[in-house]
């Protein structure tokens, strides 16, 4: 039984979000820390919570099902379900910032989906469409986005074609997320890629991190340290930019909109 229905089944008044973030992109939003893989080639993950992705009762994620219930790692195991999924970094950022939000419940919307490269989030596609869906049910308990917090980029590291045409790929997605959601203003925290799939890392990363639209931030990954394939964050990695995140949601999005042009 979800969180809302656990508390309804008390006598008390259902709990529901009032600011709730999206979290998008591929495998490294999902969560691979804490993931490996056995000699036979299956993964499993070690169940290794850190103290700063601990379930909150103030903490609500969206299921696949479009339920309220409590948060608690792995955030994407029913979103990114062909894959196996461990920490993210979600539930540090929610704990990171649930102290500055008036006490009031704070909900995530995990979108993530490991292996897509960009052009799978165009308007029409499954997977824009599945995270439109979600996004327009989160707030149908009266809730307000207030970030899409967004992670994806190593898919398109391979060809060159695709780190060249990035760019204008990030910034379709971004208008059209905006327009669709209704919110000209939502604010967008892109993460730079920390590794990719190919030679045109820096590429992607370049674009990611030239990004000048309004409310559009970008964090770096890089430097981050990765596990031993190479391309997923390990478990204390996620942590760390959760909190990044967190600081730049506070730093630049805590406050009123900004007033100039929506893209």
């Amino acid at each position: 039984m979800d969180m809302v229905g656990v508390v309804a089944e008390q006598g008390q008044l259902p709990q529901t979000p009032k600011h709730i973030f999206i979290l998008s992109g591929q495998s490294n939003m999902a969560g691979r820390g804490g993931v490996s893989k056995h000699p036979h080639g299956h993964s499993h993950w070690d169940g290794v919570v850190p103290p700063e992705c601990q379930p909150h009762p103030c903490i609500l994620r969206l299921s696949a099902t479009l339920n309220w219930e409590s948060a608690r790692e792995p955030l994407h195991q029913d979103i990114d379900s062909r894959k196996v999924c461990g920490v993210g970094p979600g539930m540090s950022f929610a704990n990171a910032v649930r102290d500055h939000l008036g006490g009031e419940c704070l909900g995530l919307v995990p979108c993530a989906v490991g292996g897509t490269a960009i052009k799978k989030w165009d308007r029409g596609q499954q997977l824009y469409e599945n995270m439109l869906k979600r996004s327009k049910e989160s707030m149908k308990s009266g809730g307000e986005i207030k970030a899409l917090l967004w992670y994806q980029g190593e898919s398109d590291t391979s060809m060159y074609h695709d780190a060249e045409t990035y760019k204008g790929n990030m910034e379709r997605l971004i208008h059209n997320v905006r327009e669709d959601l209704g919110l000209p203003w939502l604010p967008i925290i892109q993460v730079a890629i920390a590794s990719g799939d190919g030679k045109y890392t820096e590429k992607v990363r370049e674009a990611q991190l030239g990004m000048d639209l309004p409310n559009v931030t970008c964090v770096d990954a890089k430097g981050l340290p990765l596990k031993d394939d190479n391309l997923h964050l390990t478990t204390q990695a996620q942590v760390t930019l959760g909190h990044m995140l967190a600081d730049a949601f506070l730093t630049n999005f805590n406050a009123p909109p900004s007033q100039s042009s929506p893209c």
